[in-house]
């Protein structure tokens, strides 16, 4: 399995860091009374946005990862969660999305550490 480029850690920004717990359950409304609610399964995703701050020779390596080494984000990856730093299996949600910045970029990330 893949590991997260090294060079990477240490840039994720506090500004748009979001983590949400995971959805695990199903609410079904009744036609009267309170709606049941149940657990989906044992084990679900929990979703991770954050940003990066890179140099281009940074987003280099994370546009190469992507692409190369993931196959276009298909494949998952070992990460250490930026809150908890406990390494965890990750995968792209979606393919980054770069801005550039006076001094770099910012770089959007959107993950799920998978059960």
């Amino acid at each position: 399995m893949a590991s997260w480029p090294s060079a990477l850690y240490g840039t994720v920004l506090k500004s748009g860091y979001n983590e949400t717990v995971p959805e695990n359950v199903i609410r079904t409304e009744m036609d009267v009374g309170p709606a049941k609610i149940r657990r989906r399964g044992t084990a679900a995703v929990r979703p991770f946005t954050f940003n990066l701050f890179l140099s281009p020779t940074q987003l280099l390596a994370l546009d190469t990862f992507y692409v190369t080494t993931l196959k276009s984000g298909s494949l998952s990856f070992t990460f250490k969660s930026p809150r908890t730093q406990v390494e965890g299996d990750y995968q792209f949600v979606a393919p980054p999305s770069y801005s550039p910045s006076e001094q770099g970029y910012i770089v959007t990330c959107q993950l799920e550490l998978l059960p």
